[in-house]
């Protein structure tokens, strides 16, 4: 089962009861790591442009969808080759700010991905 989340604020989600301070992907098995969110500032100066390296990165062979929470702000958003990138997988992409997004996360099932921007 996946992992519910909680809640989040300006700079953190909390996730099974876990608070995290930082950006997270969550992947199909339910694991929770931290944001590499190098990989899109190397490319734009920001981490508010998903760059096909971090698109990459976060990819899992079978996912069905990827839920990207934008930020309490909704600032985050793909690069063109990011998107494209999950077109050629067919992988659905579902963005919302990020309150937004955890709601559709604790409400889909299946193989999905997500990532949860918390700041802007």
């Amino acid at each position: 089962m996946k992992p519910k989340i909680e809640k989040t604020s300006f700079g953190s989600i909390t996730v099974d009861g876990v608070v995290h301070k930082n950006d997270v992907v969550i992947t199909m098995e339910g694991s929770v790591l931290k944001r590499k969110k190098k990989l899109s500032k190397k490319v734009f100066g920001t981490s508010h442009v998903l760059s096909l390296s971090e698109a990459e990165y976060i990819f899992q062979d079978g996912a069905e969808a990827l839920i990207i929470g934008t930020g309490q702000y909704d600032q985050m958003r793909l690069s063109r080759e990011a998107d494209q990138y999950f077109r050629e997988e067919d992988v659905e992409v579902i963005m919302a700010a990020t309150p937004e997004a955890i709601k559709i996360w604790n409400e889909r099932g299946g193989r999905t991905i997500g990532l949860f921007h918390v700041t802007c």
